[in-house]
């Protein structure tokens, strides 16, 4: 086949890094956020979970709850899970005990990270196919950050090998005061203003 001139040298290594990617194992990955809505904090998780790399422990039962000094963190609606062992990651992402969530709904899924031996478990629902979509939440009423014990920030457990590695993410977002997002619309409206009174 010949190629016409406009499918150059820098076509074909696009072409050719395009099969590479298609042709590399999809990255599972699973997250949940945290974040505070009005008097509550909601935890709401998403992703899949590729249970390769990993070891299947038991089967079990479990609810939504979260306690950061143990690096434990659940989301879903309470039940059944299989769990399984492998991870890497923080062992604790705040001071918090454990606290349970007032509602849970969807997958129930988990994440645990132990001190001493280092040790880290993924629960799933029981029976879950590696690498199908989940979707969860955990509600806790009138509890804060502060109250759960829950440092803000970003934190990540993985585990397999090489380009299979899987990742379960937990993000604690900060909430924006409303002090600052007032002074935004007082400043910008102020700055419009003034463009107006320029233009005319």
């Amino acid at each position: 086949m010949r190629l016409s001139p406009l499918f150059g040298h820098t076509s074909l290594l696009a072409l050719a890094a395009c099969l590479a990617i298609s042709a590399s194992p999809a990255r599972a990955a699973y997250t949940v956020t945290f974040s505070e809505v009005g008097p509550n904090v909601l935890a709401s998780g998403s992703g899949s979970i590729d249970l390769s790399g990993l070891t299947f422990v038991t089967s079990g039962h479990t609810l939504p709850e979260i306690a950061p000094t143990f690096g434990t963190e659940v989301a879903g609606l309470a039940g059944a899970v299989d769990e399984y062992s492998g991870t890497r990651g923080p062992t604790g992402f705040g001071i918090g005990v454990f606290t349970s969530a007032t509602i849970g709904t969807g997958d129930l899924v988990a994440i645990q990270q132990l001190i001493g031996p280092p040790v880290g478990f993924v629960d799933v629902p029981m029976g879950y196919t590696s690498g199908a979509p989940l979707s969860d939440t955990a509600t806790y009423d009138n509890q804060s950050f502060a109250t759960l014990g829950l440092t803000p920030g970003t934190y990540e457990w993985t585990w397999g090998s090489s380009a299979a590695d899987d990742t379960f993410t937990l993000v604690a977002a900060v909430p924006e005061p409303a002090s600052l997002t007032l002074l935004g619309t007082v400043v910008g409206l102020g700055l419009l203003a003034r463009r107006r009174r320029k233009a005319a």
